[in-house]
């Protein structure tokens, strides 16, 4: 029953459109009628700027991070990581959005933070390294989902690898479009690093 009620409290922490909302409030837009349409952070650089990008990727991060310690404030044990996954999906589905979200990444992150802050931090190291090399948000998150599955394996913790591996193939699965794109080098690249 606890891992019912915290997995659905994790999805609609998921579910909270943080791209849209930004959108709508700060700037009086539908991000998803611009750029790719996506209500994830890179639409939002792309469409709204900087400012609007890192408030909704911290944002969508800590969505994650929220998901995995709430049930710790009510001494309820429950495997965080299988609850975050919930708001993994919440993110990607989400219920107040159509159900048309983002691509699992910062949100991912999150859930990461939640439970093992260094991991994370080797996540943002290799996120914004990738980043700076090659100008694609895109590469960036399946670089860093590649080098998490590889960190998982050195701290030898089976359920941080079964979610890791299971993430990082979302993630590549969500990036489906991204990787043609790369491929036939039509991928937007950043401008702002």
């Amino acid at each position: 029953m606890d891992y019912v009620l915290f997995a659905i409290i994790a999805y609609l922490l998921g579910s909270i459109p943080s791209g849209l909302i930004v959108g709508k409030v700060g700037y009086k837009i539908d991000i998803r009628e611009y750029g790719s349409g996506n209500l994830g952070a890179t639409n939002t650089f792309r469409t709204l700027g900087v400012k609007a990008g890192f408030i909704v990727v911290l944002t969508d991060i800590l969505k994650g991070t929220v998901a995995v310690i709430f049930p710790l404030f009510f001494n309820i044990d429950v495997y965080q990581l299988i609850i975050g996954l919930f708001a993994v999906i919440g993110h990607t589905y989400p219920l107040f959005a159509r159900f048309k979200g983002g691509k699992a990444v910062a949100t991912s992150g999150g859930i990461i933070l939640g439970v093992s802050p260094l991991l994370f931090l080797v996540m943002v190291v290799s996120f914004m390294t990738t980043l700076y090399l090659s100008k694609y948000v895109s590469l960036s998150s399946m670089v860093t989902g590649i080098v998490s599955i590889i960190v998982s394996l050195l701290i030898k913790d089976i359920g941080l690898i079964i979610v890791i591996v299971s993430l990082t193939i979302f993630v590549f699965y969500r990036h489906k479009d991204n990787i043609k794109r790369i491929k036939n080098k039509t991928e937007p690249k950043i401008t702002w690093m």
